[in-house]
């Protein structure tokens, strides 16, 4: 008999790889999607909402309660979104009628502490953009970690450069002060950073590939993978894409096909280059400095790039 569906909630700011990452947990019947929190980052948070809805309504899970999220950092500007590489929409442009309902009467702070405290021990967090809303929950809940299965976060670079700068990844960079928080939670937490999905890639033939799937789900990933694979063209030269937000929904189900180490994680806060750096410790147990006391976290170094995308695009074509 197979193991029940592990719960999740899925904290995005959709975004075209967030969109991929939905729809792929959607596919998993490994995975329970019990809510999505919209947060800002790719887009402003209202087109994060909007997004959220036309995903699920496209997958046809408007069964599925969207809590609106954060506006803007804990402590600085929001430094706007990111057009050039997901659309001025988030979702390539594509049109697409709005939604027809609203978002769940608590903000998605309050939803995640009324759905983690409502099933203590079961649910594990799904952040995929900048990780705001979590720490609110947090400050709000200090005992919230205590309460969860777990965090699986798309965010980070350990041992390699940033995207969003040299030093930085673009969700950290976001709002490295709640990332700081966050990575400080005792509980379980995978950081599924740059490390492993930068070097995961769906080429361009996959992509391609895609298009010729008559589903609902796989129709919308063929309208908006053109815009992301035309940004991987110009801007790194490559005819394919980084699979980012999708990597944690493969480690989920699939964490055979990933290496990692355990560190403890320190964000830079400072205001000067290295801003947004996520510096993991020397060792898995720092017993000083500004890692003293921090809980050690699972930080995805090595993956099998060909068996992840496998496993996504035989999901995207399953439903």
């Amino acid at each position: 008999m197979s193991p029940p569906p592990r719960k999740i909630i899925i904290d995005t700011d959709p975004g075209i790889d967030d969109a991929m990452a939905i729809l792929y947990a959607l596919a998993a019947p490994e995975l329970e999607v019990v809510g999505l929190t919209t947060v800002f980052g790719n887009a402003h948070v209202e087109l994060c909402t909007t997004n959220a809805f036309h995903i699920l309504d496209v997958a046809g899970r408007s069964d599925i309660p969207v809590a609106h999220g954060a506006g803007r950092p804990l402590a600085m500007p929001y430094r706007g979104p990111a057009a050039f590489v997901h659309g001025e929409n988030g979702l390539a442009d594509i049109a697409f009628h709005d939604a027809r309902r609203a978002p769940h009467e608590l903000d998605a702070a309050h939803f995640i502490i009324e759905q983690v405290l409502a099933a203590p021990g079961e649910i594990t967090l799904v952040p995929i953009g900048p990780l705001t809303n979590i720490a609110l929950a947090m400050l709000l809940r200090p005992d919230l970690p205590q309460h969860l299965a777990g965090m699986v976060i798309m965010g980070g670079n350990a041992f390699c450069p940033g995207n969003a700068s040299p030093a930085a990844e673009a969700n950290i960079i976001n709002d490295p002060e709640a990332a700081d928080l966050v990575f400080g939670a005792d509980c379980p937490i995978v950081m599924c950073g740059l490390d492993v999905t930068e070097r995961t890639v769906m080429t361009g033939a996959q992509i391609d590939e895609i298009a010729r799937i008559d589903t609902p789900r796989a129709r919308l990933a063929a309208q908006i993978l053109p815009h992301y694979r035309e940004f991987h063209r110009a801007s790194h030269g490559l005819d394919g894409i980084h699979v980012h937000d999708s990597t944690c929904v493969s480690y989920m189900i699939a964490p055979q096909h990933y290496a990692s180490v355990l560190r403890p994680i320190r964000v830079d806060c400072g205001h000067h280059v290295g801003r947004g750096k996520t510096w993991p410790s020397l060792s898995d147990q720092a017993h000083g400095g500004e890692w003293k006391n921090r809980p050690p976290v699972t930080i995805l170094t090595e993956v099998d790039s060909a068996a992840v995308v496998d496993l996504e695009l035989n999901r995207l074509a399953s439903v």
